[in-house]
C-alpha cells in the first residue's frame, strides 16, 4: 500500500510538472508574440493580462512544488528495499502534492482555456472595421462547451476515484476484521487445548 501511494504521488509531481511547463510556455509565448493593436478595449486588455499572469503564476508554483519534492521521492524509488518507502517524504508532503496536482490539471487548464478565448477577442475584437469579430465569438462557442466537459470528467471522475478508494477500504477493513476474528478463533483453541 505504501509503495502504491509513493508511486502515485511520484506519477502525480511528473504528470504536474510536465504539463505545467508546458501550459505556461505557452501562455508566455502567447503574451510575448501577441501584437496588440490600439483599439482593443482597455478593459479586455486587463482581463488578459489579469489572465495569464494567473495562468503563469499557477503552473510555475506547481513545478516549484514537482521540483522541489521530486527529487526526493524519485531518490527513494532508486532503492530497491522494502522499507525504503519510510524514507520518502510523499505522505508528509501530500497537502502539496495534491495542490500541485490541482494546481497543474484543474485550475491551470481552465485558466489555459480562458486565456485561448481572450487571446481571440484581443486579437480579432477592436474597434477597427477590418476586423471580423466572428472570429471572437466563434472561439468562444468553442471554449465554453469544451471547459464544460472538462469540468464534468473531473468531477465525475473524481466521484469515482473516491468511491474506488472507499470500497477499496471497505474491503481491507473486512479483510482485517476476518484476520482478528479468526486469530481470536485460533487464540482461543489454543487455550482450550492447554486447559485439557
Amino acid at each position: 500500500m505504501d509503495w502504491m501511494n509513493h508511486n502515485l504521488s511520484r506519477a502525480k509531481l511528473k504528470a504536474s510538472s510536465s504539463t505545467s511547463s508546458l501550459l505556461s510556455g505557452f501562455a508566455l509565448v502567447a503574451l510575448v508574440e501577441i501584437q496588440i493593436n490600439q483599439d482593443v478595449p482597455s478593459g479586455l486588455l486587463i482581463a488578459f493580462s489579469i489572465c495569464t499572469t494567473l495562468l503563469v503564476s499557477v503552473h510555475l508554483l506547481a513545478l516549484m512544488i514537482s521540483t522541489c519534492i521530486l527529487p526526493n521521492i524519485e531518490a527513494v524509488s532508486n532503492v530497491h528495499n522494502v522499507n525504503a518507502v519510510n524514507e520518502s517524504p510523499h505522505e508528509k508532503m501530500q497537502m502539496f502534492i495534491q495542490m500541485a496536482w490541482a494546481f497543474s490539471t484543474g485550475l491551470g487548464i481552465i485558466l489555459f482555456l480562458t486565456e485561448i478565448a481572450l487571446i481571440c477577442w484581443v486579437k480579432f475584437n477592436t474597434d477597427s472595421a477590418n476586423y471580423n469579430t466572428s472570429a471572437a465569438w466563434a472561439s468562444t462557442g468553442i471554449v465554453i462547451p469544451v471547459a464544460l466537459v472538462f469540468l464534468l470528467f473531473a468531477f465525475h471522475f473524481y466521484r469515482r476515484l473516491v468511491t474506488h478508494k472507499v470500497e477499496r477500504s471497505a474491503k481491507e477493513l473486512e479483510s482485517l476484521a476476518m484476520i482478528a476474528t479468526e486469530l481470536d478463533n485460533h487464540v482461543d483453541q489454543e487455550r482450550g487445548i492447554q486447559n485439557v
